[in-house]
């Protein structure tokens, strides 16, 4: 199984939320299970019973959480530097079309988050940066359509 390249931030965000599915949701599901056997044993039509079992897929969430983390490849940002974006690189672009700002962090796929900046280094758009400096344009062919972006800086952030 190939290795799942993520900062050490991201690898204990992943660390955590296994510990609190495993710690605290389990028990309150089964909790929940038995709340729901004791209410009305006619399982059939007990809704709460229902619920309760739909809830339980959330070990699958957990088989996951483990996969991952076993093929984890920590990556310590904080020790890479250079002008060339790689993995763990945080970037400044201005958009061409709209003039807009927009700071990214090429992050691994497990803890990418758009909406907070941190962009799958198997993304578009981190497919696109990945070798280029700064002052180099770039072009994105990404789903909502093609992008031109210049790369205005690089930065390697704890």
């Amino acid at each position: 199984m190939p290795s799942l390249p993520m900062t050490a931030a991201g690898h204990a965000a992943l660390q955590g939320e296994l510990s609190d599915r495993i710690r605290i949701k389990r028990r309150q599901i089964a909790e929940r299970i038995q709340q729901a056997i004791g209410d009305d044993p006619n399982l059939v039509e007990n809704s709460e019973y229902q619920a309760a079992l739909t809830e339980q897929g959330h070990e699958a969430r957990i088989a996951d959480l483990e996969a991952k983390l076993a093929r984890a490849e920590i990556i310590d940002v904080s020790k890479l530097s250079g002008e060339t974006i790689k993995f763990g690189a945080t970037i400044t672009l201005r958009d061409e079309d709209k003039g807009q700002k927009r700071t990214c962090q090429i992050v691994g796929e497990p803890e990418a988050d758009p909406a907070q900046g941190k962009i799958s280094v198997s993304s578009p758009m981190a497919r696109a940066l990945i070798g280029k400096s700064m002052g180099a344009f770039v072009a994105v062919e990404a789903p909502g359509g093609d992008k031109s972006y210049r790369i205005e800086d690089v930065r390697w952030l704890p």
